[in-house]
């Protein structure tokens, strides 16, 4: 990450972190035991990228992160229940998560299970909070809920992650032949669906919630979608290459027989996709030009990203 790249992060992660502090539940709140379990997984590490895409797409259409601070914080809570859900015996059955134990081994699976809920409630919640921020139209406050609750329900998220959990096991050979066709377009489906939706919302919402053009929204669609793939894929050469120290969690995917880039492809072969993905990611920022100098690093980094 290059060193105006890390500032950037930093300083709008700090911001994030902050204001999420604000907007949970104290542990005080009764039960407790919820709210504990909700700043727990919270609070327990991670990049915040998908908050800081939803700032980075409001500002490269004239917007400021105040603007669209409650939107950020959402899709921070909507990433982390799915999280903890994925985490659950049910799915990957982990133990570890960002380098702590997961939640169903602290709190329990009950409580992992609501947790995750309260969070994915308690998101929208806020997002229907930043109408009342002035200089935000609270139309567009409407079509943000719409998007999110599209990309990450079930022609987005919950779609990708039910064709994955279809697929464990080396259940994806037969699996993909009653509705996909073929493994690449299985894979594909659920890369574009599991991880690249919510990131393509998060800059949607964020240029949404600055009054973006029709164009720009597109063009951060596209962007979006391929930043999606590469990051997915990247993660997916690091589950089998990568330092699980560093990673926080063991890797699971080659345990579960999951179906992945570097399954079909190899390591060399999946690398060569992320950046082919992340070229198709910086020609969609052209209408933007030097104003998305920020975004083009962040596609650079993804795929050289250590954890």
């Amino acid at each position: 990450m290059n060193s105006e790249l890390k500032k950037y992060f930093d300083l709008n992660s700090r911001r994030v972190e902050k204001a999420l502090r604000r907007f949970l539940p104290q542990p005080s709140i009764r039960p407790s035991i919820i709210n504990e379990a909700l700043r727990y997984s919270v609070f327990a590490g991670g990049k915040r990228l998908r908050p800081i895409l939803v700032v980075a797409g409001a500002e490269v259409c004239g917007g400021n992160w105040k603007k669209v601070l409650p939107t950020a914080c959402a899709v921070e809570l909507i990433h982390t229940y799915s999280l903890i859900h994925d985490d659950l015996p049910a799915m990957d059955d982990d133990d570890f998560r960002r380098g702590v134990p997961t939640s169903h081994r602290v709190f329990g699976e009950d409580m992992a299970i609501l947790a995750g809920d309260a969070l994915l409630t308690h998101a929208f919640f806020l997002i229907a909070r930043n109408a009342e921020i002035q200089g935000v139209n609270p139309r567009s406050v409407l079509k943000v809920i719409q998007i999110l609750s599209e990309n990450a329900g079930i022609k987005g998220m919950i779609g990708g992650q039910v064709a994955d959990i279809k697929s464990d096991g080396g259940k994806w050979k037969k699996y993909c032949k009653t509705q996909y066709g073929s493994e690449k377009e299985l894979l594909k489906f659920i890369h574009e669906n599991k991880t690249a939706a919510l990131i393509k919302g998060c800059l949607i919402a964020g240029a949404i919630l600055s009054g973006g053009t029709a164009k720009k929204v597109r063009a951060l669609a596209k962007f979006g979608n391929y930043l999606g793939l590469a990051f997915q894929v990247a993660d997916d050469v690091l589950d089998r290459i990568g330092d699980k120290k560093k990673l926080g969690k063991k890797g699971s995917d080659f345990k579960n027989a999951k179906l992945t880039y570097p399954l079909l492809f190899g390591v060399e072969g999946s690398l060569k996709a992320a950046r082919k993905f992340v070229e198709k990611a910086h020609e969609a920022l052209g209408i933007f030009g030097t104003k998305a100098k920020l975004l083009h690093s962040l596609a650079d980094f993804v795929i050289a990203r250590d954890h």
